[in-house]
């Protein structure tokens, strides 16, 4: 009605524009035509135009139009609804306007033109500030409020959040940014290029930031206002200096921006940012190894001869170049050597508030292991003593140790809690040692070198920081799988070692299909070779930003297998993807974290 309303107006608005009524004239009911009484041998042709848009199409429409009207016994016009001749009763020349005839082109444009109205208005919700008339707002407030069409979509935080997506002119990336707009996230976007081809790829309302994720200046710019990152970028080619450059140093460069752009937030307020790393202990000078003692024992009671003892030696020092060095050698049998130290934390700051400790160590890549004590400190009798182990390699390295890694020693004792913790111990073990701890495979394992940078704690959090987007391996040619993992293993370990929350997805092969139409495996393993599609991986990296089960986890994910009939293989769950139901909570919380 509507619709033959505005053709009604339409028509009315053509027939004032070729003047008033002529005597005799008359309206036709249930219709909009117009009949004009004229004089005998005048013969009227009158076209109205009722539909603007088909009045300015291409000539070619037009004419194909117009052959069509001939085929059919009509008059060609120039419009897609015409006024008929219709003659009268007194000879002359009439015209009536008996039916409309539709014009799918104009309808489908006139239906585009509807839906980009639409979506202009609720994309600008996704806009950094907007001021928009009263009418505007309530319209817009119609699409979230009442049962409105994007309502079952949007997110309670998602106004308040500015999400920063390092490839989103990627396979996935594309498919984020429109997640985080129909969810009424405010998005940044990080392109290398800004040209025309770009910009058509990205909604209006998406603030585009042009860099390059091996540049550390751009990504500081693009991190600015930002709350969250999600990084789907990817390598243009598989040479090592592009994948280094993406999958490695970008991801360095996007963490230490973020860490940056939260401490000098804390520093303008003159705060501490909660995503900053406690530091435990900072091995610069002599002064820095005061309180640090090295003790020596062994495992077994001194029931063997002196002459079997071939003696141990340890000591801890700094070095001539400056270096906090522990080394020494233990060739007791059962024997082993130490160095620890009662924890002075600052005022007011436990470990109960940070996830694990972070060690910037290098040295003759040997194993060690890290205790923990608690209890009162009045009756170390009383103490309860956990470990866990630390790989080293030749060189310089950082060594990630989560508490949850922590084991009792005595199996019987709670599980650790970090309030109470009060020493820290690093230990060397010969009998621990494994072939390949060292790069030097004539070198004694009983000797040990341990250089010693920094030991930090690591903040703890509710969500995920950073959702990285890497790759299981599968569907990659066997020539280039190797190092296309390599540089996404060394950007995962950057990630782990930030101090920030993360949650790292590998997928299997990509596919672009739609997604929800099939059952998702999550998986920690290797395990998984089935592929999945770009919309599944899109949603799972939107869903994971406010999911606190997703923080501080690396996993696969595919598509559910689907053996033939007869074969037996191992059941893994499966987890269907649907709007109407958190999939990705169940799904992650029976997976390991700190992975």
């Amino acid at each position: 009605m509507a619709a033959m309303a505005s053709r009604c107006a339409a028509s009315s608005s053509s027939s004032a524009f070729l003047g008033a009524p002529l005597p005799g004239g008359r309206h036709h009911q249930g219709s909009c035509g117009f009949v004009a009484g004229g004089g005998a041998k005048t013969t009227a042709r009158v076209v109205a135009a009722l539909d603007t848009e088909a009045t300015t199409a291409k000539a070619g429409k037009s004419a194909s139009r117009a052959r069509r009207a001939r085929k059919d016994g009509g008059e060609p016009g120039g419009s897609s609804s015409t006024a008929l001749l219709a003659p009268t009763s007194n000879g002359g020349g009439g015209v009536a306007l008996d039916e409309v005839i539709v014009n799918p082109v104009g309808l489908g444009r006139r239906s585009r033109q509807i839906f980009d109205e639409v979506w202009r208005k609720f994309s600008r919700l996704g806009q950094m500030s907007t001021v928009a008339s009263p009418e505007q707002e309530e319209q817009e407030g119609v699409l979230f409020r009442g049962g409105g069409p994007m309502c079952d979509f949007a997110v309670p935080s998602a106004q308040d959040t500015t999400v920063l997506v390092v490839g989103a002119t990627s396979r996935i990336g594309r498919i984020v940014v429109r997640k985080l707009m129909l969810r009424g996230y405010n998005v940044k976007a990080l392109v290398r290029r800004n040209d025309q081809e770009v910009i058509d790829m990205l909604p209006r309302s998406v603030d585009i930031v042009v860099g390059d994720v091996g540049d550390a200046s751009s990504v500081q710019a693009a991190v600015s206002g930002c709350n969250k990152v999600i990084y789907c970028a990817t390598a243009r080619s598989t040479i090592t200096g592009d994948l280094n450059r993406v999958d490695n140093q970008g991801v360095r460069n996007v963490t230490k921006a973020f860490q940056d752009y939260y401490n000098q937030l804390a520093q303008s307020r003159a705060g501490k940012s909660s995503k900053s790393k406690l530091s435990i202990a900072k091995f610069k000078s002599a002064k820095s190894l005061q309180g640090w003692e090295v003790n020596q024992g062994s495992y077994f009671q001194d029931i063997y001869p002196s002459r079997f003892d071939e003696g141990t030696d340890a000591s801890f020092e700094i070095s001539e170049n400056g270096q906090a060095v522990f080394s020494g050698f233990v060739f007791t049998r059962g024997g082993y050597v130490e160095v620890s130290k009662r924890l002075s934390l600052p005022l007011g700051s436990t470990l109960d508030r940070y996830d694990g400790l972070l060690l910037s160590v290098g040295g003759n890549g040997r194993s060690y292991v890290i205790i923990l004590e608690t209890g009162p400190l009045a009756d170390t009798s009383q103490s309860n003593k956990y470990f866990a182990r630390m790989n080293t390699k030749v060189g310089f390295c950082r060594v990630r140790v989560p508490f949850s890694d922590f084991r009792p020693v005595n199996p019987q004792d709670p599980p650790l809690d970090p309030f109470l913790v009060h020493t820290l111990t690093i230990r060397f073990e010969p009998k621990k040692q494994r072939p390949g701890d060292s790069s030097q495979g004539t070198s004694d394992p009983r000797n040990f070198q341990l250089i010693m940078e920094f030991i930090k704690a690591l903040p703890t959090g509710q969500e995920t920081d950073i959702v990285l987007v890497s790759c299981t391996g599968s569907g990659i040619e066997p020539n280039r799988r190797e190092q296309v993992l390599k540089a996404k293993k060394a950007g995962e370990d950057a990630l782990r070692r930030s101090g920030l929350g993360y949650t790292i997805v590998r997928p299997g092969p990509l596919q672009e299909e739609p997604g929800g139409q099939r059952a998702l495996i999550f998986d920690q393993g290797n395990r998984i070779s089935q592929g999945i599609s770009c919309a599944d991986v899109a949603d799972i990296c939107v869903k994971a930003l406010h999911d606190s089960t997703a923080r501080n986890k690396s996993f696969d994910v595919c598509y559910e297998h689907v053996s033939k009939q007869g074969d037996e293989l191992y059941e893994l769950v499966a987890h269907l993807p649907d709007k109407a139901n958190n999939y990705l909570a169940p799904a992650l919380s029976v997976l390991e974290k700190n992975t």
